[in-house]
């Protein structure tokens, strides 16, 4: 949240909401180009192919969660973003946010850092998926932020992780 302490602010984020465990913010086909900042609680952006649900990403208190196809280019996305138990957001429009970075060379800097780090987390979430072991995506996830673990229900990390509940449960107490 550090990294965040300076876009965190009220004339950014205008807006807070509380969403139930398992309520939409988004759902699939629909145009997002709001940012939420989970003030408390945890959320998942997922996608549905043939009626299956593959969780692309997990958030939880202190993270910003975004459809990202949807907040660059303004298209309807088939993300869909939802509260895994109750949680409290602040949403920032995209014009409030963009006119912060504009703003001052600073916070350009803090954007281009925010992109950053979501490449790579991208390309760590990539390196991830390319495992055949379930045993080393799990350990590669686990490695890299253990407090998910904590956070998150263990059949949403099996899900993001592309293993079984089962699987998952195993792997989690060898």
């Amino acid at each position: 949240m550090t990294v965040f302490k300076d876009l965190i602010t009220p004339a950014v984020f205008k807006k807070t909401l509380t969403f139930k465990r398992n309520e939409l913010i988004k759902s699939s086909g629909t145009i997002d180009s709001k940012i939420y900042f989970i003030k408390k609680g945890s959320l998942k952006i997922s996608i549905f192919q043939q009626d299956a649900e593959q969780i692309i990403r997990l958030g939880y208190t202190g993270d910003l969660i975004v459809a990202m196809d949807s907040f660059f280019d303004g298209c309807h996305s088939d993300f869909v973003i939802q509260a895994i138990k109750k949680t409290e957001v602040l949403v920032a429009e995209k014009e409030d946010f963009m006119h912060f970075v504009y703003e001052s060379p600073e916070n350009t800097s803090l954007y281009i850092n925010i992109l950053e780090g979501l490449v790579k987390q991208q390309l760590d979430r990539e390196q991830d998926l390319l495992q055949d072991s379930p045993k080393i995506r799990y350990e590669r996830v686990f490695k890299r932020n253990p407090l998910l673990f904590q956070i998150i229900p263990n059949k949403h990390i099996a899900n993001y992780l592309r293993m079984t509940p089962e699987t998952f449960s195993r792997i989690s107490k060898s």
